[in-house]
């Protein structure tokens, strides 16, 4: 799983989504891309599970860049535990991810390949996405300044 190597604070507090994602909104790679459509923690496994069925469905052909990384803990303390003595240990690693964020890139595949396997990735993932695509991005950037 995606973890920090290391971290300057062990524990870190719970944080707030609000607002749009004003960095990894774009393209920057590949040709076709997963963008984010409501604000979510993804878990380290659930990155990994979206990798495995994007790669898989590619059959290991064309580049997957992954454009999110879990460097938030999350901390959980054991069932049945009394209120009070001190936060709980760390269970999990999580990316904060907010609307309009890109989250998986790809390219070298055809056009209905690449919207397969990211309609597959996007069902591991605990939020709603989009698929979008390069030429739809700057298509519509066009027609719109007409």
């Amino acid at each position: 799983m995606l973890m920090p190597k290391r971290v300057k604070r062990r524990k870190q507090f719970r944080g707030s989504m609000a607002g749009k994602a004003l960095r990894g909104n774009t393209l920057a790679y590949g040709e076709y891309g997963l963008v984010a459509t409501e604000p979510c923690w993804i878990k380290s496994n659930q990155i990994e599970a979206a990798r495995i069925a994007l790669t898989r469905y590619i059959k290991r052909g064309g580049k997957v860049w992954i454009k999110i990384f879990p460097d938030k803990p999350i901390t959980a303390k054991p069932a049945e535990t009394r209120m009070g003595s001190g936060k709980g240990t760390v269970e999990y690693w999580v990316a904060v991810v907010k609307p309009g964020r890109v989250l998986f890139e790809l390219a070298g595949v055809p056009e209905d390949v690449a919207k397969e396997a990211l309609r597959l990735a996007m069902h591991k993932l605990p939020c709603k996405c989009k698929i979008v695509s390069r030429a739809d991005l700057e298509g519509g950037d066009n027609n719109d300044k007409n």
